[in-house]
């Protein structure tokens, strides 16, 4: 399994709508070279502390990307490959891996096979790339014929990944993915949609090429070890601890996040060896600075996102704090254009973006922040605490979402006699006295304290 993803910081990009492409793709105009504007902010994305991209959908597609409709062309209204070609080797430069968004479960219309099937009827011989093909049921499009979607939407027509030939199609675009772009993983959209054996074979054929290959898959519910497992994925994101981090906070219940956590990463956890993906919104949903009730609480909560098990990932513009919900079904409020560059000035966020940026220096600075194991401590409604230790190192992390100065004692009775130092506010340390730390936290903040 792939470890570089452990001391990982994500930024999330979704191309068509931070470079403010046109809704719909006409198929027939000029590449437009809009993916250039995002070179220059390959060393601003690394001086804020991150260390990898996740780039959401960049190849032709119809709308919004996930309706694939040529895995070897960049969307043109994004621009060419060689475009691509110059952006990935602007990330690299930077000292950022990247990591590419795999649509692989279903395809657009627009997609070749799904094209020669509308011209040739079962005739075609892409008969067998879509699962459910049945001739004797019209769809609701018009089309002389049925097949089995994403969801019930038409313009997504599920592949069949058990077909060879389906197989050899998306194996030889990962070939050219790694070849031409030299990125460094996938993220795996509606993985929870797709058979595990495809994803094995797709791990495997991906890990010959790269070893250090990671694979992320999108799972919505369910159990994620399931394909978070040796010789499957290597993480999925953690929709689980996506919703308890807000409603946390908004809730002031502290206990359901604590349970999610424990239940996933605890000694018990059913992912406790696994990195899951960690977020607080993404392309899909409302933006955190929207969901939150209070404002003041989006400084703890990146604390806690950071120093919970599990991969952050910050979604482009949220470091600064910027909002956006879904209007009418629509995700484009989600999705807006920005200029990277110049989002300080624009947003006035610095005082949120420098917290993200202290954040993401102490979780690649230390071990137990990106694996170590998880420890309940103390949790009340609008405080928790919980430990994060390796071998070599332990850190205490204390949450307090209250508007006013908290109180919190824990026990910690393997230290007893030892120290704990603030990485939060260096030069600050308070000795472990009978096995117990006794520790006031400042309103809507948190604490980060190593023993030592």
């Amino acid at each position: 399994m792939s470890n570089w993803s452990d001391k990982s910081v994500f930024y999330h990009i979704y191309p068509l709508g931070c470079c403010g492409a046109p809704p719909e793709n006409d198929f027939s105009s000029p590449p437009q070279g809009r993916l250039r504007r995002l070179c220059s902010t390959a060393e601003r994305i690394r001086n804020r502390g991150f260390t990898a991209v996740y780039l959401g959908p960049v190849f032709e597609s119809s709308r919004h990307g996930y309706d694939t409709a040529d895995y070897h062309l960049t969307d043109r209204r994004l621009g060419t490959n060689e475009d691509l070609a110059a952006l990935c080797e602007a990330f690299h430069d930077a000292g950022l891996r990247i990591v590419f968004d795999a649509v692989f479960n279903h395809v657009g219309r627009k997609f070749h096979a799904f094209r020669d099937l509308l011209e040739k009827k079962n005739a075609s011989a892409y008969c067998g790339w879509f699962e459910k093909l049945d001739f004797s049921n019209p769809n609701a499009c018009g089309d002389p014929f049925s097949y089995a979607t994403w969801q019930g939407y038409h313009d997504l027509a599920k592949l069949n990944l058990g077909n060879a030939e389906v197989r050899e199609h998306l194996f030889h675009a990962v070939d050219q993915w790694i070849r031409n772009y030299n990125i460094d993983g996938l993220r795996l959209d509606a993985a929870d949609c797709m058979d595990r054996e495809f994803l094995s074979a797709l791990a495997a054929h991906c890990r010959k090429r790269k070893p250090d290959f990671w694979l992320m898959g999108e799972v919505v519910q369910g159990n994620y070890s399931d394909w978070a497992s040796p010789g499957c994925l290597d993480s999925v994101t953690n929709y689980e601890a996506y919703k308890g981090l807000y409603s946390s906070f908004n809730d002031g219940n502290f206990f359901e996040i604590a349970w999610t956590m424990n239940r996933l990463s605890g000694a018990e956890g059913i992912c406790r060896n696994v990195n899951l993906y960690n977020f607080a919104d993404n392309h899909d949903v409302d933006r955190i600075a929207s969901r939150l009730k209070d404002g003041r609480h989006l400084h703890p909560l990146y604390c806690l996102l950071f120093a919970m098990p599990g991969v952050p990932s910050i979604y482009y513009g949220s470091e600064f704090g910027i909002t956006g919900k879904k209007h009418e079904g629509s995700d484009q409020p989600l999705r807006p254009a920005l200029d990277i560059e110049n989002l300080p000035a624009l947003t006035g966020g610095e005082k949120l973006a420098a917290t993200i940026s202290s954040l993401a220096s102490l979780r690649i600075g230390n071990a137990a922040l990106q694996h170590g194991t998880y420890e309940p401590l103390a949790v009340k409604d609008r405080q928790l605490g919980f430990l994060r230790r390796t071998p070599d190192q332990a850190i205490a992390v204390l949450i307090n979402s209250s508007d006013t100065t908290a109180d919190m004692e824990c026990r910690l009775d393997s230290f007893a006699g030892k120290n704990l130092r603030d990485l939060l506010n260096p030069g600050w340390s308070v000795p472990i006295t009978e096995g117990r730390m006794q520790i006031s936290i400042d309103g809507n903040w948190a604490r980060f304290l190593e023993v030592t």
